[in-house]
């Protein structure tokens, strides 16, 4: 039977405290954002707002130009999911081929892969930008997806073949025998088994894509096609500073990759408890 003593007691307090901890960035933030301008100047920055002013989202959701909040919600949006989308196809594909082949290359391709995931890619800027300019990928949507998709597919690989290596063989080969070619038994049966893996690359893959900003800010430089980070960027003046919409569009970008999280949790959860499991 449980026992509720003066131990137990402390260790709520002490998460309570640590919880506080935790949320008073968020109360920093949404404070911020509610407030007016001069409020945010004048005003203790802990105390709370005088009144809400949601003022604040109003200006940032009408904005035009290169401070576009809904321009950059959407550029950001379509890079993300495209990105993902590459990986999740390009990634299981490659992880799937490199952990059931058995020749000494799959193993090098392997390690590969595992190095080049330790590298920085800043290091590849300049002749990344070279390509991309040269083949007409840069100021476009669609060429930031290719470039994500390329950046991150090691690690979308590297993911995978973990994955693979800990799945047995034999839903492949009953299906086999029941006549399913190849391409029937990887997307049919492989593929529905690698939820937990897929959520786990769509969820990583997603964070970095979305909370980028250096490769925006150099690859779509000039355009219309900027993505949010880049879009808050311009709210940052060399005198002074919009923290009060800053911190609104903050709110704005965080919704929906927390609302994505939320949906993909469970086969997040999964998939590292399956990773540490093998």
């Amino acid at each position: 039977m449980f026992h509720y003593t003066r131990w137990t007691a402390l260790r709520e307090v002490l998460l309570w405290i640590v919880a506080l901890i935790f949320l008073l960035p968020f109360y920093f933030l949404i404070s911020t954002a509610l407030k007016s301008d001069a409020e945010v100047f004048s005003t203790n920055p802990v105390a709370p707002p005088s009144a809400m002013e949601l003022g604040n989202f109003a200006e940032v959701f009408t904005a035009t130009g290169q401070s576009n909040i809904l321009l950059g919600l959407l550029n950001s949006v379509i890079i993300t999911g495209g990105s993902i989308l590459g990986l999740v196809v390009l990634g299981s594909l490659a992880g799937y081929v490199i952990a059931r082949s058995t020749r000494r290359w799959s193993k090098v391709a392997y390690y590969l892969f595992l190095v080049a995931i330790t590298l920085p890619t800043q290091l590849g800027t300049v002749p990344l930008y070279i390509g991309a300019r040269t083949l007409g990928l840069t100021g476009s949507p669609w060429g930031m997806i290719v470039l994500y998709t390329g950046m991150l597919l090691p690690l979308s690989i590297f993911l995978y073949a973990g994955f693979f290596r800990g799945l047995g063989i034999a839903y492949e080969e009953a299906a086999v025998m029941d006549g399913a070619t190849p391409t029937q038994v990887f997307f049919l049966i492989v593929l529905p088994l690698m939820a937990p893996a897929t959520g786990t690359v769509a969820i990583l893959a997603g964070l970095i894509v979305w909370n980028d900003f250096f490769t925006p800010l150099i690859f779509l430089a000039g355009s219309g096609a900027q993505t949010l980070p880049v879009a808050m960027y311009f709210y940052v003046g060399s005198l002074v500073s919009q923290w009060n919409q800053i911190f609104a569009i903050v709110i704005v970008s965080m919704i929906p990759i927390i609302a994505f999280y939320l949906f993909a949790q469970k086969k997040f959860m999964q998939g590292f408890a399956g990773g540490l499991k093998n």
